[in-house]
């Protein structure tokens, strides 16, 4: 049986080798609060986060990522073990160390692991998305409530086991949580999906190890995904200039084309590669035709892609029986494909906190005589 003395751990020692290696219920009002007391933690690269520490608690407040100048959520946390402030804002009260959480998110799931709080898992919802062998098997023992889909859970099930707070992605225009939020217990609102870049994202780890009582690890290990992200991009700039690249595919009859402003534009910018939509403002996605990818992409001396497999590695013939027009592509004509397998990678469990290893594989590919560029994690190119 797995117990948290086995999860693995991230410690200085790995931080320093992965250095050198590749070098809820209570929603907020309109404004957020200001105030004279009160320390502000430092974050260089969030938007959307502010984390002030007063005495006896700390305020964390998240910007609405979709309306600008209104709070999305605020949250007043105070240490388990001290009495209840008086006078706190108004917020959603957390006592951390939370010790027991729902988490309805894979990539949650993988930083709690990852930090060694697995053990504070006690529920998840969507399992079938979730590949980290510690929670499929706790889930098998009964140690962790499968609580069925993430928007439409079984709330008696989550109330069963009886958690301190339950971790959720909030979406634009979702109407709310339904039953999730009559059952008193506090949503902590994931929103770092909505930043704009990848280090401002893997930033958001500092709050959750303010929630689960590993601030000094998060706190290095940003430290060391920051310092990676910066060596990579350096090395990708003394490279000079990369090749052109497309990114994704077709879904029905639309091509989501990452924005210009998204994390995946800002990694290829990041990158030293050329991407048709950088100039483009957007921070989310574009929905475009196939005719208008052709025209403006058409071109681009690679092609990267998601997709989801769960027994085997797409080919070239595969692909192109899912869209004859992918034939009028010059990456498909020239085999410069390349595709990330979901369900065969840890591609989102581990890039949204640990986005210097997806620099890596983007470098490797649009840089591809580059001397010591890491070896490929996510993407593996086409085979005939």
């Amino acid at each position: 049986m797995l117990t948290r003395s086995n999860i693995p751990r991230l410690t200085a020692a790995v931080f320093i080798s992965i250095v050198f290696a590749v070098l809820a219920s209570c929603k907020g009002g309109n404004t957020a609060v200001t105030s004279d007391a009160g320390d502000t933690i430092p974050l260089r690269y969030s938007s959307l986060l502010t984390i002030v520490d007063h005495h006896g608690y700390t305020l964390v407040e998240i910007k609405n990522p979709w309306r600008q100048g209104r709070i999305q959520h605020r949250y007043v946390l105070v240490p388990r073990d001290a009495d209840m402030p008086a006078n706190l804002p108004h917020a959603t009260i957390l006592r951390t160390p939370i010790k027991r959480a729902a988490v309805f998110t894979t990539v949650h799931c993988s930083l709690l692991t990852t930090l060694g709080r697995g053990e504070n898992i006690v529920a998840v919802a969507d399992l079938k998305y979730i590949k980290i062998p510690y929670i499929q098997q706790h889930v098998k023992s009964g140690d962790i409530a499968d609580c069925g889909g993430g928007l439409n859970p079984v709330v008696e099930k989550i109330m069963d086991v009886k958690p301190d707070a339950i971790l959720l992605s909030p979406f634009e225009n979702s109407g709310g949580y339904g039953r999730v939020e009559e059952i008193d217990i506090p949503i902590v609102e994931c929103a770092e999906y909505m930043e704009n870049s990848p280090l401002a994202r893997a930033e958001w780890m500092k709050f959750y190890g303010l929630l689960f009582g590993e601030q000094q690890q998060t706190d290095s290990l940003f430290a060391v995904v920051d310092s990676c992200y910066h060596a990579l991009k350096g090395m990708a700039a003394r490279a000079g200039e990369g090749r052109s690249v497309l990114i994704d595919r077709i879904v029905g009859s639309v091509w989501y084309v990452p924005g210009g402003k998204s994390t995946l534009g800002q990694m290829v910018t990041d990158a030293g590669g050329r991407y048709p939509w950088a100039a483009d403002e957007h921070g989310g996605s574009l929905s475009l035709p196939f005719e208008t990818v052709l025209e403006q992409a058409g071109h681009c001396d690679v092609w990267m892609y998601r997709y989801s497999a769960f027994d085997h590695e797409q080919n070239y013939s595969e692909l192109l029986s899912q869209h004859h027009g992918y034939s009028q592509l010059k990456a498909f004509r020239n085999r410069e494909v390349y595709g990330c397998n979901v369900e065969q990678s840890l591609f989102y469990e581990e890039s949204p906190f640990r986005p210097d290893y997806l620099l890596g594989d983007f470098i490797q590919i649009l840089h591809p005589d580059i001397p010591n560029a890491p070896n490929l994690r996510y993407y593996k190119k086409l085979s005939e």
